[in-house]
C-alpha cells in the first residue's frame, strides 16, 4: 500500500515511521540547567553520524503547548549532555524518566537512579548504564517543529566486563544487553536474539554466483 506523505496529517506520518523504522537505539540523555538541576529523558530518534568528529544526534520535539522540552533548553543553556544507553535491567527505570514531569523535576531521583561524575564535562552520567558518552554541543538544526541536537563525543565509558581489548577498542556488544525502541507506546526489543550475515567482497560474491551456474 502506498502512503503519500504529502497528503496525510503529520500524526499518521509519525505512526508509520516509528512502526517501520525499528528497532531504534535509545539515547538516555542526561542534561542540567544553568542552576545545576538535572534532567533525564530517553530519545529513540537517535543515532551516530560520524567518527571524525565523533557525532551523535537526537531529535527533540516540543511540549504539547509548543515550548521547548527540558533536554533542549538545558543543552542550549550549558552546551553539554551525556548519552547513556539503556540495558534490559534498567528498562523500567527508563520508562519512568519518559513520563511528562513538569519542569524542574529530577527524573533520575524519581526513577531511583544514581549518577557519577563525568570526566570532561560537568553533567554526570547514569551510574548503572553500561555505555555512557560525554558530549558537547556541536550544532542544532531545526527540522520542522523538532530540533536535531548534534553532540560531539568527548569521552566514552564502557562497562569493564564488555571490553575485550581496550587497545583495539573491541567490545563484546552482547554483554551490554541493550534494548531498542519498537512500535507503539510500549514495545521494545532486546539484543539477545541475533543472527550473523558476514559481509562479502565482490570477488567472493562472483565466486558464489559462478558456483551456482
Amino acid at each position: 500500500m502506498l502512503f503519500d506523505f504529502d497528503a496525510m496529517p503529520h500524526g499518521n506520518r509519525y505512526k508509520l515511521l516509528v512502526s517501520c523504522v525499528v528497532p531504534r537505539p535509545i539515547a538516555w540523555v542526561v542534561s542540567r540547567d544553568a542552576a545545576g538541576v538535572l534532567n533525564a529523558a530517553p530519545y529513540s530518534f537517535f543515532n551516530v553520524f560520524g567518527e571524525d568528529p565523533a557525532v551523535v544526534a537526537i531529535s527533540c520535539g516540543p511540549r504539547p503547548e509548543g515550548s521547548a522540552k527540558d533536554t533542549l533548553a538545558n543543552i542550549q543553556a550549558t552546551g553539554e549532555f551525556t548519552v547513556c544507553l539503556v540495558p534490559h535491567a534498567l528498562a523500567e527505570q527508563m520508562v519512568v524518566t519518559a513520563a511528562d514531569f513538569p519542569p524542574g523535576v529530577d527524573e533520575l531521583a524519581e526513577a531511583g537512579l544514581a549518577t557519577i561524575p563525568s570526566t570532561k564535562i560537568a553533567t554526570p552520567r547514569i551510574a548503572d548504564s553500561p555505555v555512557a558518552m560525554e558530549c558537547t554541543l556541536w550544532k542544532i538544526i531545526p527540522v520542522g517543529v523538532h530540533s536535531m541536537v548534534m553532540g560531539e563525543v568527548k569521552a566514552m565509558h564502557v562497562a569493564d566486563e564488555a571490553v575485550m581489548n581496550p587497545e583495539r577498542a573491541y567490545i563484546d556488544t552482547p554483554v551490554l544487553d541493550l534494548v531498542g525502541r519498537m512500535h507503539g507506546r510500549g514495545w521494545y526489543s532486546t539484543t539477545r536474539d541475533r543472527v550473523e550475515f558476514p559481509r562479502i567482497t565482490p570477488a567472493e560474491w562472483a565466486a558464489r554466483k559462478k558456483a551456482t551456474e
